[in-house]
């Protein structure tokens, strides 16, 4: 049995050409984040209605030694998992909708916390803490927004919730959602992929995009990074 996870990022938001730090802010998806993600929830019932035969035919089955894939078709969703900010939510819901499903919020997927950095755009926080952001950019996981959450902090509460979420799920033929942020798909996929977390902005997370983690016997395999379809 192979459990998919389809991890999102939101659509964009308003007020997205400011090019700010949203963190903890709650901000609404705008008319044209809807229709981002609107374009990924087609590609999601797209590939569910062909990845049981994808899997069926992929090497890994010889890697993993997995005889006890079925001969059928995971056509919905079994759960979509959201973070509580009304952004992820709305996304959340939109991709739920073909499954029939209601969105399962969970706090931990929420984004980082910036500190006093919210709500000031790139270039403000650049002109304002140019030290802090340089250390920043440079290696996320020894420098933090001030007063905001360290990427530990942040790591530590994301991932407890995923692994408990696809050890509920795991040796099942299952496809799962869940629908976050970039800094919390960041740190999904470093987690996934064994890749040190001060390398966290070397994965790129667009709006709307969409990847695709599979969990195989022996570990999981990405089969698609930041897939955009818009």
């Amino acid at each position: 049995m192979v459990t998919t996870l389809y991890l999102v990022r939101h659509g964009e938001t308003e007020g997205y050409e400011m090019k700010c730090y949203k963190g903890s802010i709650d901000v609404p998806l705008s008319s044209k984040g809807i229709e981002q993600i609107k374009k990924s929830s087609a590609f999601i019932n797209a590939h569910l209605s062909q990845s049981a035969l994808l899997r069926r035919r992929s090497y890994l089955n010889d890697i993993h030694e997995n005889s006890s894939l079925q001969e059928i078709n995971v056509s919905s969703l079994s759960t979509v998992y959201s973070s509580p900010l009304s952004r992820a939510v709305r996304s959340a819901e939109i991709i739920a909708v073909p499954s029939g499903l209601t969105p399962v919020k969970i706090s931990e997927f929420r984004e980082r916390s910036f500190g006093i950095w919210e709500g000031l755009t790139f270039l403000e926080i650049k002109d304002k803490y140019p030290v802090e952001f340089a250390n920043w950019a440079d290696n996320p996981l020894k420098y933090s927004p001030p007063e905001g959450e360290n990427t530990i902090e942040v790591r530590d509460r994301v991932i407890k919730a995923v692994e408990e979420i696809i050890d509920k799920h795991k040796g099942r033929d299952e496809s799962i959602a869940i629908v976050a942020h970039g800094g919390v798909n960041r740190i999904i996929l470093c987690h996934f992929l064994g890749i040190p977390l001060e390398h966290i902005f070397r994965i790129e997370q667009d709006n709307a995009a969409v990847n695709i983690i599979e969990f195989w016997s022996k570990y999981p395999v990405v089969k698609l990074l930041n897939g955009v379809f818009y």
